[in-house]
């Protein structure tokens, strides 16, 4: 009877001797890294490998663009761009919302106002073989854009892109699906005659490399194309230069120039926007 006493006596002491202050499961006598966050991680010396919390980081861009097209009137045009872009990242996953603001000076005409917004979100698979990333994406085109015989509907997209980066050396791809929910409708022209508008749903893909010319700077050029939204139209081509600079841990700097390939795409395009991380 005593001895159970006195074994029982020993467990209960060697139990109030252990102590772990940070609830890191490393006893506070060899703990090297106290007081770790309780979401973290830890070696056997009780010091942080990674944390099973993935932190939130968000964007938002601002540009301005020039081009000599209008898409959605689908005639030559100089049109002056606008656009806030804002992206939300969270491991693997991301969102993000675009809209922009138009002001278009064509043959007799002018217009301004707001493009449809997009709303995206994307899941990326990292390294599906090494070095080769493969993102999901899925989104809405909410109808902001007034359109003028008041048929502009939401429109969804799905999407695939690749990249494989080899040292200094990025190749990347992606296809899009586009389903257009405008209405088709008909109208009398100024000169008598009857027309109609017919929408149809678009394939859009993408191709390019690009390059780590510095941790700051990359750069890439890609071809462009996509069908038209209406039906018997010219499809959508170009080929394009981007350039992307950091200027520091927030903010950073895109450009890209476009040259048009097809009738139905601006000759020239310019585009300017600065974005800030955090």
């Amino acid at each position: 009877m005593k001895k159970a006493l006195l074994l029982l006596l020993a467990g209960s002491l060697s139990l109030f001797a252990y102590s772990d202050t940070d609830l890191d499961g490393v006893d506070d006598s060899v703990d090297k890294c106290p007081n770790t966050p309780i979401t973290d991680i830890v070696d056997k010396n009780g010091c942080s490998i990674k944390s099973v919390i993935k932190e939130h980081h968000f964007d938002i861009i601002m540009g301005l663009a020039y081009s000599q097209y209008n898409y959605r009137l689908n005639d030559d045009s100089d049109t002056w761009t606008t656009s806030l872009q804002a992206d939300w990242y969270y491991g693997n996953y991301s969102a993000q919302v675009v809209t922009s603001y138009y002001s278009t000076d064509g043959d007799g005409y002018d217009r301004d106002g707001m493009n449809d917004t997009t709303v995206a979100g994307y899941y990326t698979f990292k390294n599906v073989v090494p070095n080769l990333s493969v993102q999901v994406g899925a989104g809405v085109v909410l109808p902001t854009y007034d359109a003028e015989y008041d048929n502009n509907n939401a429109d969804f997209i799905a999407s695939l892109n690749g990249s494989y980066k080899m040292n200094d050396v990025n190749l990347f791809a992606g296809y899009s699906f586009t389903y257009v929910g405008d209405d088709d409708v008909g109208y009398t022209g100024t000169d008598g005659n009857r027309y109609e508008i017919n929408y149809q749903n678009t394939n859009a893909f993408n191709l390019g490399a690009g390059y780590y010319f510095s941790p700051k700077l990359y750069a890439s050029a890609s071809y462009f194309y996509s069908d038209s939204i209406y039906e018997d139209v010219d499809a959508i081509e170009n080929i394009s230069l981007y350039g992307f600079y950091t200027l520091d841990a927030n903010w950073f700097l895109t450009g890209n120039y476009a040259y048009g390939l097809s009738d139905t795409t601006s000759d020239h395009y310019f585009a300017l926007r600065v974005g800030y991380y955090f």
